[in-house]
């Protein structure tokens, strides 16, 4: 319905002021019964063919033309005049003839039926008409004449539309064209990151597992606490292989995003503590958590700011003690805090790159949450993540 109003709407007033001219100025013409009768039934066809003029161009125009030359002379036989802005409706009808009309076999067979029309109109004007003032003539002609210029606006406003289609086509196509250019050159640089991150990351891992777990072959060896320290090192060398492997099939095909593992979440948290105590650490974990469980995203994002926060602390505060405490109200927000004390042995120079937490405070924005990170005032760290359920759910 709204789609269609505005044309009707238009249609409307361009047969409102198409036919209303004719009928003011009707009177200053003649005013006898035959001739309002003759532009009664006139207007009354011109307007039917003028609704029409969209979907039958060539139709329209035939059934307006033959009614006008019915109208002139059915009214010049009894003797009565029109007024000259009966030629405005056929004028119209031309134009819309011009503009809506594509296929050139119609608009010839419509010209030529108007032509056979027009003159057997005249034939039987001139043998019906009494006076030779009601004949027509040189004023039919000249009214005729400038007719051909209103098909030919029509024809150039078609063109024009055509013209600007073909331009808005051929954007659209540039647009698609570079946005596959830019999918493709997204492709290649996904495939080239995932090489270098196999050829180097991934080998690099895989060479730390094997020396691993050749340490713990002749773990009979090694005092207590370095077999303890191995193992850690196994473990993790274990997880983040299978997690490096979930990111390279990302990156070479982010069409299927799924993990070959599962995605960490909170009942993840005591595993990943004890790898951290596995390295040497101490980490000590609370949760207060409401029976509704959190939305996956939240839970994977708290498991990724807990897994950095605790790489920090190893880098930054060997041997200091960590405590992770996760609080979760049924349906509000999750808050997650770390906090580090202070270290008990120097930590490694120059290590990291400040990116964790810039990684970290992504991860969290795009839940619409919320981190702070600074300095306790006993020397250590403390790494708040706070984030809304609903956010997730969307």
């Amino acid at each position: 319905m709204d789609g269609r109003w505005p044309a009707w709407g238009a249609d409307a007033g361009l047969v409102v002021l198409t036919l209303v001219p004719p009928l003011l100025s009707q009177p200053y013409v003649d005013t006898s019964q035959a001739a309002w009768a003759s532009l009664t039934v006139y207007e009354a066809v011109g307007a039917a063919a003028l609704l029409l003029r969209r979907r039958l161009p060539a139709a329209a125009f035939l059934v307006g033309f033959g009614a006008l030359l019915a109208a002139l002379v059915a009214s010049a036989g009894e003797g009565a005049k029109l007024s000259p802005l009966v030629f405005l409706p056929p004028a119209v009808l031309l134009y819309s003839l011009g503009h809506h009309c594509a296929s050139w076999r119609r608009t010839a067979t419509a010209v030529l039926g108007v032509a056979v029309l027009g003159a057997a109109g005249l034939w039987l004007n001139r043998t019906t008409a009494d006076t030779e003032d009601l004949r027509g003539g040189l004023d039919v002609l000249a009214a005729l004449a400038p007719m051909p210029l209103a098909w030919a606006l029509g024809f150039a406003a078609r063109t024009r539309q055509a013209l600007l289609a073909a331009a808005e086509q051929r954007a659209a196509d540039v647009r698609r064209r570079q946005a596959l250019q830019a999918a493709q050159a997204t492709h290649r640089e996904r495939t080239r990151i995932a090489g270098e991150m196999h050829d180097l990351v991934a080998h690099s891992l895989t060479l730390l597992v094997v020396h691993a777990e050749t340490l713990r072959a002749r773990g009979g060896e090694l005092p207590d606490w370095a077999r303890a320290q191995i193992d850690g090192l196994a473990a993790a060398g274990r997880h983040s292989s299978g997690e490096l492997r979930d990111l390279l099939r990302m990156l070479r095909d982010p069409a299927d995003p799924a993990p070959l593992q599962p995605a960490p979440g909170l009942a993840e948290l005591e595993a990943l503590l004890d790898h951290h105590r596995a390295a040497g650490g101490t980490a000590a974990l609370t949760m207060d958590l409401a029976p509704h469980p959190a939305p996956g995203p939240v839970q994977q994002t708290a498991y990724r700011v807990v897994q950095e926060a605790l790489v920090n602390a190893r880098r930054h505060a060997p041997g200091a003690p960590v405590r992770v405490r996760v609080e979760g109200d049924d349906g509000e927000k999750l808050r997650c805090e770390v906090v580090n004390g202070r270290a008990t042995r120097r930590g490694t120079p120059g290590a990291g790159t400040g990116l964790g937490l810039v990684a970290m405070a992504e991860r969290v924005a795009a839940l619409n949450g919320d981190l702070t990170a600074g300095p306790t005032r006993d020397g250590g760290f403390r790494v708040t993540a706070t984030m809304p359920w609903k956010r997730a759910d969307a």
